[in-house]
């Protein structure tokens, strides 16, 4: 075992263990479930016109998800410590992937996706009270100040939000897909019940959407550090949080169909809301705005919760600027980072363009996801020695299906995006010239002390 790993399982914690498996799993399923189960069906039906076919998608995007979640949960027990993929990038493929990983997610991957989930806020709240675009913008910027103060003050209080609003949003769909079944007084509907010959393309298309609406199963690795018996809490909270979320995306999809044909859903731009008020009438609408709200906010207060737990590790490891790696002495957080990043986070919103940084941000996330799931199979081999409290399933056919995926999304990106995936490509490399002049820094401070 190298010097890193020792240091990183023996050391103390500097921020302490106070989230339990409740905790861990209200992450995984409050990030994961955001907006997209709502509006991504559509995009779904759009492409394919068979119920067995759009399910079979949505089969498929959440086991390619859960086999990331596995190969998550084998690293976070393995290396369970603050950082999460960024520590398990610097184990396997050294300190620089690691680096450009953090450095990827602070100045683009994770701030714009805050940014982008503000600006959603204010968008769905216009349901019930208009608001000009200017008046959005602002709505966007106070949400992220409120959680940027929440997740200051203390990992519990950020953790009891977080419990609060999943709850809360699971409960919410739970409702419309019980009044879908139960109220709704007619059979499911008979379009297309049997699958016929689909374009590979329209497959593709609809998998991008299916995989985008899985996305942030890894976030719960940004705070392994402060997880308790993370040897077992994160593996379980890993695959049984993302289980119940494919179930809930298929209870979802199965109730849309039962209520609208599948033209119908392809043709919607609200479908979760339209589903609802054929069922409950006009007050339907209303009812999804309120969910589509709690289920941004348990996503966005999750970003809070984690992302600036990674720029603290590597602050810690000399690689980022000092004060991200502080621990306010009061509320035992990495203060500083959190308030980075809603003040980045913040300026991202105000200039615009968040759209656009939304795709380079999906490059972005999906390389590292990629690249940390490699990094399962060069432990294996360089590092077989490390301690594996969970061994990744179905080994190794489980991390190259995963990786076979990861690599067609990416190829997709840059070849329907060439812009963005390219932009983030250069995001990323400007991080190399940056990470030497980290490392210098600290050989420089090593040698002095």
């Amino acid at each position: 075992m190298n010097a890193t790993s020792d240091a990183a399982r023996s050391s103390p914690a500097d921020l302490p263990r106070r989230l339990g498996l409740l905790d861990a799993l209200s992450v995984v399923v409050g990030v994961v479930i955001g907006a997209g189960i709502f509006l991504v069906p559509s995009n779904v039906a759009h492409e394919l016109h068979s119920s067995l076919w759009i399910l079979a998608v949505w089969v498929f995007a959440g086991v390619v998800s859960f086999l990331g979640a596995l190969a998550c949960a084998e690293l976070g027990a393995m290396l369970p410590v603050t950082g999460g993929q960024y520590v398990y990038l610097r184990e396997a493929w050294g300190p620089l992937v690691g680096f450009l990983c953090g450095w990827s997610m602070f100045t683009v991957a994770r701030t714009a996706q805050v940014a982008w989930l503000g600006l959603m806020l204010a968008v769905f709240g216009s349901y019930f009270l208009p608001l000009s675009p200017l008046a959005a913008r602002l709505v966007a910027v106070i949400s992220i100040a409120a959680f940027t103060l929440i997740n200051y003050r203390g990992v519990t209080l950020g953790a009891v939000v977080q419990k609060v609003f999943t709850s809360a949003k699971v409960l919410g769909l739970a409702i419309i897909i019980a009044s879908a079944f139960l109220l709704s007084g007619r059979a499911p509907h008979p379009a297309n019940p049997v699958a016929g010959p689909v374009a590979l393309s329209s497959v593709g298309v609809a998998l991008i959407a299916c995989l985008l609406a899985f996305d942030g199963w890894v976030q719960i690795s940004f705070v392994a550090g402060e997880i308790r018996n993370p040897d077992r809490n994160i593996p379980v909270a890993l695959a049984l949080g993302t289980a119940i979320v494919i179930a809930i995306y298929l209870l979802a999809n199965l109730a849309y169909m039962r209520v609208l044909s599948i033209p119908e859903i392809a043709a919607s731009l609200h479908v979760g809301a339209d589903a609802t008020e054929r069922v409950l009438g006009t007050s339907g609408g209303s009812v999804v705005a309120v969910i589509i709200l709690l289920s941004i906010i348990g996503t966005m207060n999750g970003c809070f919760l984690t992302s600036p737990r990674v720029y603290f590790a590597q602050a810690r490891d000399g690689l980022f600027l000092r004060k991200f790696g502080e621990v306010h002495p009061r509320y035992q957080t990495p203060g500083f980072a959190i308030l980075a990043q809603g003040a980045w986070s913040a300026l991202l919103l105000l200039t615009g363009g968040t759209e656009a940084l939304m795709d380079y941000a999906m490059f972005a996330m999906w390389l590292s996801y990629a690249v940390m799931v490699a990094g399962v199979i060069a432990l294996r081999r360089s590092r077989p020695d490390l301690p594996r409290p969970y061994r990744m399933m179905g080994y190794p056919i489980s991390p190259v299906l995963f990786l076979v995926v990861a690599g067609w999304f990416l190829l997709n990106m840059i070849v329907t995006r060439p812009g963005p995936s390219l932009a983030a490509l250069g995001l990323i490399a400007t991080g190399v010239p940056v990470f030497f002049v980290y490392k210098r820094r600290t050989h420089v401070a090593s040698i002095a002390a």
